[in-house]
């Protein structure tokens, strides 16, 4: 029994040293580049400062907004490495060739990592998530509205109802977002 320990062993020092000689390496002493989010901080200055397109300063201004609410919460160590941690996933610092897609791409994703993991949320959150879905059900009333009414009058009403219903509703969440301390 013993003899087939160390043939094993002799073949996995073979295996490792031939194919890499770093493979039993322990995890720790590999190193992991994250960006901070002062690192994230300075790179959207920078590309405010490069751009001269309003929708684009507008994505940049409004990851700068979140980036200097969180550094000014009381979060804790893991809570920032999460953070940072998913700041590297998104890979901000490639050079895409729509940046203004993918920027506003990586912000929703940041915003509801955001909402799903701290249960954070931006100045009017549920208010555009509810003036939308008030539309949507605006528009499926009137239709059962217009069969009584004309149409048009029953998917203008609708539409109406609903928007005016999705940002009542919206409202009140977002205040009771900001009231919980969960607004940034």
């Amino acid at each position: 029994m013993n003899c087939v320990y160390e043939i094993l062993w002799y073949i996995i020092k073979k295996v490792c040293f031939t194919c890499n000689k770093f493979c039993f390496q322990p995890l720790t002493k590999k190193t992991l580049i994250i960006m901070t989010l002062q690192e994230a901080s300075n790179f959207f200055e920078s590309l405010k400062t490069k751009t001269t397109k309003k929708s684009e300063i507008k994505d940049y201004e409004k990851f700068l907004h979140i980036l200097s609410e969180l550094k000014h919460r009381a979060l804790s160590q893991n809570e920032i490495h999460s953070i940072e941690t998913e700041l590297e996933s998104l890979n901000l610092e490639s050079h895409p060739e729509n940046r203004k897609k993918y920027f506003r791409k990586a912000l929703t994703k940041f915003e509801k990592y955001l909402k799903d993991t701290f249960t954070l949320t931006t100045k009017g959150y549920y208010t555009e998530r509810s003036i939308g879905y008030g539309v949507l059900f605006g528009v499926v009333a009137g239709v059962l509205f217009g069969e009584r009414f004309e149409k048009s009058l029953g998917l203008a009403l609708g539409i109406s109802i609903g928007m005016f219903i999705g940002a009542f509703v919206g409202r009140r969440m977002d205040s009771q977002a900001k009231a919980a301390g969960n607004m940034l």
